[in-house]
């Protein structure tokens, strides 16, 4: 069984508002920071973009010290 959490948002939603919104990052600063230093992966895939639009069911991942943190992305119709 998955135990990834599931975060819901309305509309569009740039990974670098994501990782805040889902906690995965504390702030800005701290997002940025992951995602240029390449601890992120969406899909499984490395996202080197705090730009970059994730779409519903996309799974967000974060490498951190101190370990591995995911959150699925929820789009809820508008």
């Amino acid at each position: 069984m998955d135990s990834t959490r599931t975060v819901q948002v309305r509309g569009s939603i740039r990974l670098g508002q994501f990782l805040k919104l889902a906690g995965l990052a504390e702030d800005g600063a701290l997002a940025r920071e992951l995602v240029t230093g390449g601890d992120v992966s969406v899909n499984g895939s490395p996202e080197l973009r705090r730009g970059h639009h994730l779409e519903d069911g996309d799974l967000v991942e974060v490498e951190s010290p101190v370990g591995r943190d995911a959150a699925r992305v929820e789009v809820l119709p508008d």
